[in-house]
């Protein structure tokens, strides 16, 4: 009985030790991919000819998005200024100096699984991984 125990334990330790560097770097890709598309969307949506990202451009990035894997639905944006105007309105765009935030937000899923078998304490399954930047309007009309 003792014997099957230790097998137990080694062959969960022996596949923790395994695939823990692999969905690491499913995290780490993940988390670098949403930074990039949050950088690209600032650097687009504050520019001299725009001043907003609407949601045009947010339906865009989500198909760009699922190219890469992500589930298009479960992406959360989230558009905000520093002074508080309303970024999404390509009717009143925001104007040069005003600061334009965006973040974006997509779930774990059950990426740590692996580590609550080895009693690691994980993030919930609903918890989200998320990405912001700010980039100052350069929209001058």
């Amino acid at each position: 009985m003792k014997q099957i125990l230790v097998f137990i334990l080694f062959a969960t330790m022996l596949c923790w030790f395994m695939f823990a560097p692999v969905y690491k770097h499913v995290i780490i890709v993940r988390q670098a991919v949403l930074q990039k598309e949050v950088d690209y969307l600032l650097e687009v949506g504050a520019s001299g000819s725009r001043g907003y990202i609407n949601a045009a451009m947010i339906a865009e990035s989500r198909e760009r998005m699922e190219e890469r894997g992500f589930v298009a639905s479960e992406l959360a944006y989230v558009v905000a200024t520093n002074t508080g105007v309303a970024g999404m309105d390509a009717s009143a765009p925001v104007w040069r100096g005003t600061g334009l935030r965006l973040t974006m937000t997509y779930p774990y899923h059950r990426l740590f699984v692996i580590d609550q078998l080895v009693g690691i304490t994980v993030p919930s399954a609903s918890d989200r991984m998320g990405a912001t930047g700010m980039k100052m309007s350069e929209y001058v009309p």
